[in-house]
């Protein structure tokens, strides 16, 4: 630190007991990607006054999990700030990257993270920093936060839950609106630095307790330069205006002094100093129209076209007694136009959502305006086509609906037509029909499973199939019973198979309807090659049914525990690795790639299934819990099985995704060890998984002895086995901060996996039911209606022969027995 060292610095990858590393106030020039790369030990990093060639921070620095301080200030650090860098560190976390050449948005990660201190003043450039500071209001362990020199805008936030802050610079950027009373309030506060930016409103008050506050009313747009003293009321109320619009730059610059009569931009009064006119139009103006303009009581034209504005015209304008024009034109609002007076000319032109009932993307039922208030530029013309348009709809649903009423009255039912797709070793997709009978009802559309769930009737198998493919549930199919009931396989003709999962009539309780209800709306919304897709289900007569894939080699569990028992051979580790891979690609899918956050919450080897190359899928989404976007955690009541559950789960019922990678990392464990999460026969000492294994991880020779001796070990191996010993501890601290998200793991693991290849990574498996396209979409095909065929002939399925794809193992009788089960203890 400070020896003016010189020259690019080495990698530093793999010193995994380098704790401290100062390199301050050098003269080093680049430093390489792989440079923080299996320091799991570090906590200090110190870079500042180096001038290093442009980089950015790579993602290895997540592998230094107890990291405390980050120090890189002037430091030549380009591009955008990285999201990894909001989580994954203890709560005392400490982020310095002042004076570089930063820009971007702060990452919406940064909302709820743990940061107790982030500086990234100063930024150099053309560029800075910009954008809102929104995120920084969830921000709770704050103690110090350094934003000043660069060009945020838009509003202080609400800073009450920053309980912890005691210094606050925002100096010299463009932030607008009044100063919240939460940060005049804020009683841990001791310096605040506010000058040099388009602050609104009256000057704050600060308590004199404070110890230094940095606030020169000149360089702001307060009404008044005095402490003390009101804005005027008309001003309180363009206040109000500008804060449905989000406080914008251009109001700020162009909005000043404490009379909106002198040189108010687009604001005209008349000789009392009424408002009477505003025009704000074409200023890219972004947010909702303010009901607050009804407190200009002698406003006459209000005129907001070529703007970005949402939402829906306040019905409060219609007591602007004096009103004569309302244009918001050109805009993206929506809904019902509020019955104004006769004598008000309303233009709502170039809103092609105005009128319905709904935001954008939601089918209104009604989809006229309530009156003629909007705009009224209809002709003759249009309305005579609109006539015959309608009268030519009435003629031909009367029509129909005799026509309909006659079939019906006939009674002749259709067959369904199923379509199945297939998939063979070229990955050609053949197109192959068949008919069924169907005895359902003829009814179409949305069919509901319960008021969480509505699913399209093509999703529906009749129970009548499901009896000819399972030889009426016959004893011999029965692929494993569990808690939730009895799962069989179905065998279609040529071959195809498919897995039947019966609910009995003891699990049809409401926990048992609602993990039902649940499993198909989660597997209806998410779609990934390592998720165990589902392809139907059955509420026909008393029966509770679903319909998935057909894994032939079954779940993990049985090939890590039970191998021997069933005849199987043990895996060997190139597998294993490969298996912990495809999982985590499919919980990474659900945590962060799917178009909502899922939890799984029941992760473990009897919820893994094997396919025919014995690639991975995870399964029984019974227990998944949907995360509301913002949400940082849910507290729940406790689900999932002992030996898998992360601690603040177990204790506080606080639910994260972190949960899920602590239960992987429960498994890395035991695909490393071949011991079971909880072995019940081990002394209590060595009978929980992750206590045992963490004590043997620490000692070379411990180590060795962990590992599961039916795995043949080559040193290259054994380096493998640490690394993923290293992982399954990094999943598995008790601080949930600490744990690393499933895009890192997937990345460790990747690199393992590419040293060998031991599959075609990306390749899809073929299970004879193609698995492109989503669920509902697939299962349509299967059961699609068949025109051409109405003769009611029995059931016949015309697939071809999946020999190709037979497993070379056979499939033992309890091949999936604990993949549908929730209760079982691994």
């Amino acid at each position: 630190m400070g020896n003016h060292l010189s020259g690019p610095l080495p990698s530093l990858a793999g010193l995994a007991t380098l704790e401290t590393l100062f390199l301050a106030n050098n003269n080093f020039t680049s430093i390489p990607g792989d440079f923080f790369s299996g320091l799991f030990s570090l906590t200090n990093v110190y870079l500042d006054g180096n001038p290093f060639a442009g980089w950015s921070i790579p993602p290895s620095l997540r592998d230094a999990s107890g990291l405390v301080n980050f120090s890189a200030n002037n430091a030549n650090l380009t591009g955008t700030i990285p999201a990894f860098l909001a989580d994954g560190f203890p709560s005392s976390y400490h982020l310095a990257l002042a004076s570089n050449y930063l820009e971007g948005p702060l990452p919406s990660a940064f909302s709820g993270s743990p940061l107790s201190s982030l500086w990234l003043n100063n930024q150099k450039g053309s560029r800075h920093l910009s954008g809102s500071i929104d995120v920084v209001q969830n921000m709770t362990n704050l103690e110090h936060l350094l934003l000043q020199s660069n060009s945020f805008s838009g509003p202080i936030p609400d800073l009450s839950r920053l309980e912890k802050l005691r210094n606050l610079n925002l100096r010299d950027n463009q932030l607008t609106g009044p100063v919240p009373s939460s940060l005049t309030s804020l009683g841990s506060l001791e310096n605040v630095s506010l000058t040099n930016n388009l602050l609104q409103g009256p000057v704050p008050v600060f308590p004199k307790t404070m110890k230094n506050v940095d606030l020169d009313p000149r360089t702001e747009r307060f009404c008044v330069d005095q402490v003390g003293v009101d804005c005027d009321p008309r001003v309180k109320v363009l206040l109000s205006i500008a804060k449905s619009f989000g406080y914008p730059t251009y109001l700020a610059n162009n909005w000043r002094g404490n009379d909106p009569c002198q040189g108010f931009a687009g604001i005209t009064c008349d000789p009392s100093d009424n408002i009477t006119l505003i025009v704000l139009q074409k200023l890219g103006l972004n947010g909702t129209i303010s009901q607050d303009f009804q407190l200009l009581p002698k406003l006459q034209k209000l005129l907001l076209s070529g703007n970005n504005l949402t939402g829906t015209i306040p019905s409060e304008l219609t007591n602007l007694k004096y009103l004569q024009v309302l244009d918001v034109s050109h805009n993206a609002l929506w809904g019902k136009v509020p019955r104004f007076g006769g004598n008000v000319s309303v233009n709502t032109d170039g809103n092609p959502d105005i009128g319905r009932d709904g935001p954008p993307g939601l089918d209104s039922p009604n989809s006229g305006n309530a009156d003629d208030g909007g705009s009224r530029k209809a002709t003759a013309v249009i309305v005579g086509s609109i006539v015959a348009v309608v009268c030519g709809v009435l003629l031909a649903g009367i029509s129909g609906f005799f026509y309909c009423k006659r079939k019906k009255q006939r009674k002749v039912q259709r067959a369904n037509n199923v379509v199945i797709y297939h998939q063979d070793a070229g990955y050609d997709i053949k197109l192959m029909k068949a008919t069924i009978e169907d005895n359902m009802s003829g009814s179409s559309g949305l069919m509901s499973i319960g008021s969480d769930i509505s699913e399209p009737r093509s999703m529906v198998v009749p129970i009548r199939l499901l009896r000819e493919v399972t030889n009426n549930f016959s004893e011999d199919n029965i692929l494993g019973r569990g808690g939730f009931g009895t799962v069989y396989k179905g065998k279609l003709h040529h071959g195809s198979m498919i897995a039947v999962k019966r609910m009995d009539a003891g699990a049809m309780g409401s926990k048992g309807l609602h993990d039902f209800k649940k499993e198909i709306s989660v597997l209806t919304s998410v779609r990934h090659r390592h998720l165990v897709s589902l392809l139907g289900y059955c509420l026909e007569e008393n029966e509770r049914i679903l319909i998935y894939e057909y894994m032939s080699q079954g779940a993990l569990s049985h090939h890590l525990f039970d191998w021997m028992k069933v005849g199987l051979k043990p895996l060997e580790w190139k597998k294993r690795l490969t298996i912990a891979l495809d999982v985590a690609h499919g919980v990474e899918y659900l945590h962060s790639l799917a178009n909502q956050c899922f939890i799984h919450r029941d992760l473990k080897p009897a919820n893994i299934l094997l396919g025919d190359n014995m690639r991975a899928k995870v399964a029984d989404f019974g227990l998944v819990r949907l995360v509301q976007e913002g949400s940082h955690s849910i507290e729940t009541k406790l689900a999932g099985t002992f030996g898998y559950l992360a601690p603040e789960y177990a204790v506080l019922g606080r639910l994260t995704t972190k949960a899920d990678v602590f239960s992987f990392g429960v498994i890395l464990m035991e695909l490393i060890t071949g011991r079971k999460a909880i072995e019940r026969t081990e002394p209590e000492e060595s009978m929980h998984l992750v206590t045992w294994f963490r004590t043997m991880h620490h000692n070379e020779e411990n180590f060795q002895k962990a590992i599961d001796p039916n795995i043949i070990v080559d040193e290259e191996i054994v380096k493998s086995i640490k690394t993923v010993a290293d992982l399954s501890c990094h999943c598995t601290v008790r601080d949930p901060y600490r744990r690393p998200d499933m895009g890192y793991v997937v990345n460790v693991l990747s690199s393992l996996a590419g040293i060998w290849k031991p599959t075609d990574v990306e390749l899809e498996d073929g299970y004879g039911i193609s698995l492109e396209g989503p669920s509902p979409e697939m299962l349509k095909k299967w059961l699609e209606s068949d025109s051409s065929q109405m003769d009611g002939t029995a059931s016949s399925l015309h697939i071809p022969s999946t020999d190709t794809y037979q497993s070379s193992i056979r499939t033992r009788s309890r091949d999936i027995t604990e993949s549908f089960t929730s209760g079982d203890s691994g």
